[in-house]
């Protein structure tokens, strides 16, 4: 049977669930999910990546993300990859967590985006042994859940930093007391009686959306490639700037040179910017950006980019230098976005 469609491309919106292998635990006790919890901030930072809603079942999650680099197979593989590797080592053992790789839904945002959100934060309560009790008890039961992001949508003091909410609570009356009362409504609607699933939508073709949309994304992001096992989508990243003329303004305003900045050592800081802005302004991805800086390997390139992060959060003035290359390199003539 053929792979199912992987359409990537920039802002595309995203349901994600991973299963874990034999439908065994993906979480054994609280402490894993705080894991789970950390290594997803981790790699949506990487990978700027935008959280939606999540929720976290003991053999498996869902996820609703937004791609503005249009890297979401990218940031599936980081992810998966860093939480299993704890996992395995937390439980002593060894191979695949999941069964098969991740599945995908692309959402049509204007239209679905409120209802799989729903549908993620209703999951607690949409399984068998709930399936007989009464709808106050479900409600209970939801309120009570601490592995999910519903709570954060409800109560601002219990939100967390890597989940963006007001993208969600726009679409019932903004991020006020009358929105987030208006969601509470919109999701405790679906206790009482039979939800059927939006994300029923997308088998076959795997986009949730209206005929508009789906035609849409075929037309402008899908295209056939023959005797293929996967037909990928055509991944047309919108460059603000060309990585070329990026990295020669680069250059002329460091003082230094290719040679010197490709070489290890103590112009490491000015590398790691170098790839940062690649990966920011010209919309590379890390793979791209490894093979213009020497050939490193895409995780060299995250790890390079993370350690900038965290030394820019403890030096404010290197900060504030970041900051200001920024600057000039958008606000140049030849280069003004």
């Amino acid at each position: 049977m053929a792979r199912a469609l992987r359409i990537q491309y920039p802002g595309a919106s995203y349901h994600v669930t991973c299963r874990g292998n034999e439908r065994k635990a993906i979480f054994k006790s609280q402490s894993d999910i705080v894991i789970f919890l950390e290594k997803l901030s981790d790699s949506l930072e990487i990978y700027s990546v935008i959280l939606l809603a999540y929720v976290c079942m003991p053999n498996h999650f869902h996820l609703l993300v937004k791609t503005p680099k249009a890297n979401l197979s990218e940031f599936m593989r980081h992810f998966n990859i860093c939480y299993t590797g704890v996992f395995n080592r937390n439980h002593r053992r060894v191979g695949h967590l999941y069964q098969g790789r991740y599945k995908s839904l692309l959402i049509d945002a204007d239209s679905y985006l409120l209802e799989v959100s729903r549908y993620i934060h209703l999951n607690p309560v949409r399984t068998k042994e709930w399936s007989e009790k009464d709808v106050s008890e479900k409600k209970i039961a939801l309120m009570d859940y601490s592995a999910s992001s519903l709570m954060g949508y409800l109560y601002p003091k219990q939100r967390e930093k890597y989940v963006d909410y007001e993208i969600i609570l726009d679409q019932v009356g903004g991020d006020d007391r009358y929105g987030r009362e208006e969601y509470r409504k919109f999701v405790m609607s679906g206790l009482d009686g039979e939800l059927e699933s939006p994300l029923g939508l997308g088998r076959g073709h795997g986009i949730v959306g209206e005929d508009a949309f789906i035609t849409q994304v075929k037309t402008r992001h899908l295209t056939s490639q023959k005797n293929k096992r996967e037909q990928p989508a055509v991944k047309v990243l919108e460059k603000v700037i060309e990585p070329e003329e990026l990295i020669k303004r680069f250059f002329e305003i460091n003082g230094k040179s290719r040679g010197e900045l490709l070489r290890r050592g103590k112009y490491s800081v000015d590398r790691s910017m170098l790839m940062a802005l690649l990966y920011e302004l010209c919309g590379m991805t890390q793979p791209e950006i490894g093979k213009l800086m020497g050939g490193i390997d895409y995780s060299a390139v995250s790890q390079s980019r993370k350690r900038l992060r965290q030394k820019c959060l403890q030096e404010p003035k290197l900060q504030k230098r970041f900051d200001q290359i920024k600057f000039d390199l958008v606000n140049l003539p030849s280069l003004k976005i």
